[in-house]
Formats: C-alpha cells, sequence, structure tokens
C-alpha cells in the first residue's frame, strides 16, 4: 500500500483489538491487487441502546484506475451486532470487489449469452 491503512472509529471508542483485526484483513486483501489506500470506517449507530448495538463497517480501497467502495450494514444483518462479523463480512466483499476489479482489468469478464449471441448473428 502506498499510503498506510486509515481506521476511523465513530461514535465509539477506539480498540487496540479490532485495529489488529482490520490491519490483518487489510493486509489479506493487499495480495490481490496493487492498492493504492485504504480507509476503514467503523461506526456504532444508536449510541443510545446498551444491548443489540449494531456496527456499520465502510472500506474505501483506491486501486489505479478505480474506487472501490464497500459498505455493510446492519439493517438486515442482527450478527453485525459483533464487531468481527460485520468486519469480516465488509472485507469478504471488498476482496469479491477486488477479484471482479482485477477480472475486468484482464479482460476476463463473462458475457451474458444473449450478446454472444447477437455478435454470432451479424
Amino acid at each position: 500500500m502506498q499510503i498506510p491503512l486509515q481506521i476511523t472509529y465513530r461514535d465509539m471508542d477506539p480498540s487496540d483489538a479490532v485495529s489488529a483485526n482490520i490491519r490483518e484483513k487489510a493486509q489479506k486483501i493487499e495480495h490481490f491487487a496493487d492498492i493504492t489506500s485504504c480507509r476503514v470506517t467503523v461506526e456504532a449507530p444508536h449510541k443510545h441502546h446498551h444491548k443489540g448495538r449494531l456496527f456499520v463497517v465502510k472500506i474505501d480501497i483506491t486501486v489505479p484506475g478505480e474506487e472501490i467502495v464497500v459498505t455493510r450494514s446492519p439493517d438486515q444483518h442482527h450478527a453485525h451486532e459483533d464487531i468481527y462479523v460485520a468486519i469480516r463480512d465488509a472485507f469478504n466483499a471488498a476482496k469479491r470487489q477486488l477479484e471482479d476489479y482485477i477480472r475486468r482489468r484482464r479482460g476476463q469478464v463473462k458475457h451474458h449469452e444473449s450478446a454472444v449471441q447477437e455478435s454470432l448473428s451479424e
């Protein structure tokens, strides 16, 4: 990574354990593409709740020619009451988007069958 990993906490106190988990996952996805920068925001909205607090994780990755943004909102995912599950899900989604980015860069994008048939009939 050309720019160091940036981790931001909103509506919650920073945690060394959470930061270490984020750094570990960021290092793993760094192997997929030439990542220029990675910014991770961890937010705990609904500050007034003591139980059932749902976490929102946003990952903003910059790669050559593109920016990949992943947001994992807790709307229907009560599993995101666990901050580590929310982080895992966000990084898994980022990994899938990076894989798609790499396929597009290599020209390995799948074409829909109807598009192939149209080009054959011309």
